[in-house]
């Protein structure tokens, strides 16, 4: 929860939520700044959470996502969302986990409700068994290299198989199934499932009384968690889901877990994956590993760690970070002894909560380091300087890797094994919903029929939105949409803002604003008075925002292929001299070339809720007018 979610909730006009049992507030963000400004932000977060009655954790409980598993608010067979972009992690447990923003949060505090478009659905069947010293965390950083052309783009993932991964694997891959370009991805409940659930329900009867949140058990009675408990565990065995046998995806993957070796993500992009034997053989030298963050910070992962390094030193020059998932995690590798092997390795102990991994705090990635981490993004400039590279792997990897000092496996690999199995195949289905047309909407009184400008062209596919709008910002409470201005696509091309000229209209690549689900990304473009802007595809989450904040957004692939063709990579930003007139209810897009030359594209029209949302200024003012 965040102080901004907090001015939207009463900027709305609203006054008391909708149901306070509905949401929860996490403080697990910049937890290791101790200015006093900071602390009376989460003060007043605290008291605002107790004057209605919402359930609270204090910083240093840990990162919300794994504080939502832990005491049962996503629980499967339930639709849970989070204001960051990570939600899907939920999927992991069984539960429909995905990502909302901070204007949806306050609308949904105040109506209890919100909108989604219904995605298409992807099976990935999971084949086969891991060998050993293979991770959830490979599969998913193979499943982002191996299907890198967007193919499970705002879709919604439903693994198959992948039996015997362990529910903790399992939260690895549906967490990064947001790195992978998915709104969810959801596995099955199973005897895995229900069994992770009550080892959680034994613990809880021992550690119940640390949570202020649950009510005092009455004298003489038992204590029973209001959501993790027999009743609502049983009902998950004597009710199971299950998908039709008729049912019908757009998409169907394999991949044989049997053929995956470890693998490593980067540097500086999930697209590319690489296997550690092949890296391991070319003597990457590291400056610091990380063990952080919601994807690898569990028990589990921490054990890992620690077996590798146990007994041994990190290398000298190499700055080893840890934190746990959360202090219930924390309490359980402290009594196991983990947590005191990795100090005794020299690894550098950070606060339960996100550090690291969103570039707040000690450890950052300096000029020119290099970095390898157990966290799930590695963007440019997401943890540090802009010319500093990022590794992702798996945690017993990043520890042999500090051991070493260079991109290291936790033992020795067959630089020569083969590649992984995997297949793909497209529906028919997904053919004929991707040729179908819809009635034209009409324009709405006061909603422009026609927007002209010129295409400034950024030639980027994945430009996430660290490299539209850095993290170092998105935390400073104190930015205005000035300060927006003159930062915005910093990490991407810090020129962008002496070439950008009021009345563009943007062009992307494909995939554009994927990663975080910073709101600020869509309004630090719109700061720029930029009214629409145009792209080959959109991150949903993205699309999300910009609708959310009457940014109006288009997808012509077409138009972006040939502005590839025409422009290449030369500049980051180029002003093209090619002027469009964009005729929003026709759905289509014209553009006169600097040479005179004309060509048409069609395109998907602005329907009639995006006008409805544009024209009171963004979903904020959507919701005043209808409280």
């Amino acid at each position: 929860m965040s102080k901004k979610k907090k001015k939207r909730f009463k900027s709305i006009g609203a006054t008391k939520f909708y149901n306070p049992k509905q949401p929860v507030f996490a403080l697990d963000h910049d937890v290791q700044n101790k200015t006093e400004k900071n602390l009376k932000k989460y003060a007043n977060i605290e008291k605002f959470a107790k004057e209605h009655g919402v359930d609270f954790y204090p910083a240093g409980r840990g990162i919300g996502h794994q504080v939502m598993i832990e005491e049962g608010y996503a629980f499967p067979h339930t639709l849970t969302v989070a204001s960051d972009s990570h939600s899907n992690i939920y999927g992991g447990i069984g539960a429909v986990g995905t990502p909302i923003v901070r204007t949806d949060a306050a609308a949904i505090w105040a109506t209890g409700q919100t909108w989604w478009q219904i995605p298409p659905v992807v099976k990935v069947e999971l084949q086969g068994e891991l060998q050993p010293g293979v991770t959830g965390k490979d599969v998913i950083i193979s499943l982002c290299g191996l299907f890198n052309q967007d193919q499970v783009l705002n879709t919604a993932i439903e693994f198959h198989g992948g039996n015997a991964l362990s529910v903790e694997d399992r939260l690895a891959i549906a967490n990064m199934t947001t790195e992978w370009g998915a709104l969810a991805g959801v596995f099955p409940v199973d005897d895995l499932t229900v069994d992770y659930l009550r080892k959680r329900m034994r613990r809880i009867e021992l550690t119940h009384f640390e949570n202020k949140n649950l009510p005092p058990t009455p004298k003489g009675e038992k204590f029973v968690h209001p959501r993790i408990n027999d009743e609502n565990i049983q009902a998950l065995v004597d009710n199971p889901l299950a998908p039709s046998p008729n049912a019908t995806y757009a998409k169907k993957l394999t991949l044989d877990l049997s053929t995956l070796t470890p693998y490593i993500s980067g540097p500086n992009s999930v697209k590319v994956a690489t296997p550690l034997a092949e890296l391991e053989a070319k003597d990457i030298k590291i400056s610091k590993a990380y063990l952080v963050s919601c994807v690898n910070s569990r028990a589990s992962d921490l054990k890992q760690a620690a077996d590798v390094v146990k007994g041994k030193k990190v290398k000298e020059g190499v700055e080893f970070y840890v934190a746990a998932a959360s202090s219930e995690v924390q309490k359980e590798v402290e009594e196991t002894g983990d947590w005191q092997t990795l100090l005794d390795a020299g690894a550098k102990p950070l606060p339960a909560g996100c550090g690291p991994c969103i570039g707040l705090g000690t450890g950052l990635l300096k000029d020119n380091e290099v970095g390898i981490s157990a966290t799930n993004r590695n963007f440019k400039g997401r943890m540090g300087s802009p010319s500093s590279l990022a590794y992702l792997a798996s945690p017993a990897v990043v520890a042999a890797s500090a051991l070493a000092g260079k991109i290291a496996s936790p033992s020795g690999l067959d630089p020569n094994a083969p590649a992984p199995t995997f297949t793909i195949e497209t529906t028919q289905q997904a053919t004929d919903d991707a040729s179908t047309t819809t009635a034209e909407p009409e324009v709405l009184p006061n909603f422009p029929a026609v927007i002209k400008g010129e295409l400034l062209f950024c030639n980027a596919d994945n430009l996430n939105t660290d490299g539209i709008y850095p993290g170092k910002y998105t935390y400073n409470d104190d930015m205005t949409i000035d300060d927006m201005r003159q930062v915005v696509m910093e990490n991407y091309d810090p020129e962008f803002v002496k070439v950008v000229k009021p009345g563009d209209v943007l062009v992307g690549g494909f995939n554009f604003g994927t990663g975080s689900s910073r709101e600020q990304a869509a309004t630090a473009i719109k700061s720029r008075d930029i009214q629409i802007m145009i792209a080959g595809s959109y991150s949903d989450i993205f699309k999300r925002n910009s609708i959310n904040n009457a940014l109006l957004l288009i997808d012509s692939p077409e138009l972006v292929k040939d502005m590839k063709e025409e422009f290449g990579n030369n500049e980051l930003t180029k002003r093209t001299a090619w002027n469009v007139t964009i005729h929003v209810a026709e759905g289509r897009v014209e553009v006169k070339k600097a040479d005179g030359s004309e060509k048409a594209y069609k395109v998907g029209a602005l329907g009639k809720s995006v006008q409805e949302i544009w024209l009171d200024n963004g979903l904020e003012g959507w919701v005043k007018q209808r409280l």
